[in-house]
């Protein structure tokens, strides 16, 4: 195949054509790491905009801009605001997060991702407890702190909450943990952003946060992994009820 130049949106558009049947959002990411993955792309080159590529999938914008952002959060292209959206690297580069797509991409339910991404979390407090360093135990300390000073403002306060989970992956030591669990996020992320709904939430949220960070700071593995699974139960009925009032139709 020819190698599409930096601005070609007429021809990834043409080589997308319609989409089948299935859940939006990940047909809609199947499709794009297909043509990505298929060497006729080179890196670098910018998308066509999202209004462009919703009316060639006949799909939502919606559908499209969650694609985009879970195969950002991959590392497969680069949203640049103002600018556009670019592929980042070569095919051989790419096929590694597109495997590892693969692996969840489809039509899974979140409660598998739900239990997946609890699984995931606990372990990753258990390992963090032995393995963090004492600047990561300062860095989680100061995203539980931008939570403490945010539970008035929601957006903030998620912000932090993510950056805490992230800064936490981190400490575990373990790239593919790290990976996987950024795959889940993804995947979850249209509910994620919306779980904690008003200030109450956030209080709830930050008393399981403050818990998981006495026991890391204690190098305590054991109750690390508890009190993570204590979270995890929580937000996971959080994300769980989110979802279930976007398939009713409630607010």
């Amino acid at each position: 195949m020819p190698v599409f130049r930096n601005d070609s949106s007429a021809e990834i558009t043409a080589a997308l054509g319609a989409l089948p049947s299935g859940s939006a959002v990940s047909v809609v990411a199947t499709r794009l790491l297909d043509l990505f993955t298929s060497g006729s792309i080179a890196p670098g080159t910018r998308l066509p905009p999202e209004r462009q590529l919703a009316a060639t999938l006949e799909v939502g914008r919606s559908a499209v801009r969650e694609a985009l952002a879970a195969l950002e959060i991959l590392g497969i292209v680069d949203v640049r605001p103002g600018s556009g959206t670019y592929l980042r690297g070569t095919v051989s580069e790419l096929l590694p997060q597109s495997l590892s797509w693969g692996v969840l991409i489809g039509e899974r339910s979140t409660a598998e991702l739900l239990e997946l991404r609890s699984g995931l979390e606990i372990y990753v407090a258990r390992l963090a407890a032995d393995r963090l360093t004492d600047e990561q135990l300062a860095s989680l300390w100061r995203h539980l702190d931008r939570m403490r000073t945010s539970v008035g403002d929601l957006k903030t306060f998620v912000k932090a909450d993510l950056a805490f989970h992230h800064e936490l992956a981190s400490s575990a030591d373990n790239s593919v943990l790290l990976d996987l669990l950024q795959i889940v996020r993804s995947l979850l992320r249209i509910w994620v952003d919306r779980a904690v709904q008003d200030e109450g939430h956030a209080r709830t949220a930050l008393e399981e946060h403050e818990a998981v960070f006495r026991a890391l700071s204690s190098h305590d593995a054991d109750g690390a992994a508890s009190a993570m699974a204590t979270h995890m139960a929580t937000a996971s009925a959080r994300l769980a009820s989110v979802q279930a009032g976007d398939a009713t139709g409630a607010a």
